[in-house]
């Protein structure tokens, strides 16, 4: 321990966040599920950089990976201000939630490598809808489908779908970690 007019100071192996007071601040339910939030909008955010800024367009199941994260924000941010019983049972809920967005993201990597068939009518999202016959055609003629068998993006040998399982795992365990803390 440290003395610094007169106040004590936590030593450098105790856990949690270091205060305005410089004690060591336990990490809490409370500030778990809004790093899970954060986490979560973080990753949704840049899909949509992927999609509207580069021009990748989804496949049908790219857009049901989104699906665990929308959601899987709102409940983090009811869950950061509810009471702690219900906070505690939220941040398992979140671990479901979000073990299942990885298990989304590992059959698309699957069905990207080849392990797996992916849906028969895997091809992106449509658009709006043509008034008629002639707009039809125009519209077909720019319309690029998207396979959900190729990766469109890969970095250190993984797709998009590929982070999405770390990212998921992750996001699983730290609510998995917050849920059992006593704080």
């Amino acid at each position: 321990m440290i003395r610094r007019s007169g106040h004590r100071f936590a030593g450098a192996g105790a856990a949690g966040k270091q205060g305005n007071d410089g004690m060591k601040r336990p990490i809490t339910m409370r500030r778990t599920a809004l790093a899970i939030a954060l986490g979560a909008a973080a990753t949704i955010g840049g899909a949509y950089v992927f999609q509207y800024g580069l021009g990748y367009q989804p496949c049908k199941l790219c857009l049901m990976q989104r699906d665990p994260y929308y959601l899987g924000i709102p409940l983090a941010l009811v869950t950061a201000f509810v009471p702690p019983p219900l906070r505690r049972a939220g941040l398992w809920l979140l671990a479901l939630v979000f073990v299942v967005s990885a298990g989304l993201g590992a059959y698309h990597a699957g069905v990207e490598w080849g392990l797996f068939m992916g849906p028969s009518d895997c091809g992106g999202g449509s658009g709006a809808g043509a008034g008629n016959v002639g707009d039809f055609l125009n519209q077909l003629q720019k319309t690029r489908v998207v396979s959900c068998t190729s990766a469109a993006w890969r970095f250190l040998g993984l797709s998009l779908a590929g982070w999405n399982v770390l990212i998921s795992l992750g996001l699983a365990a730290l609510a998995a970690l917050g849920a059992r803390s006593k704080a």
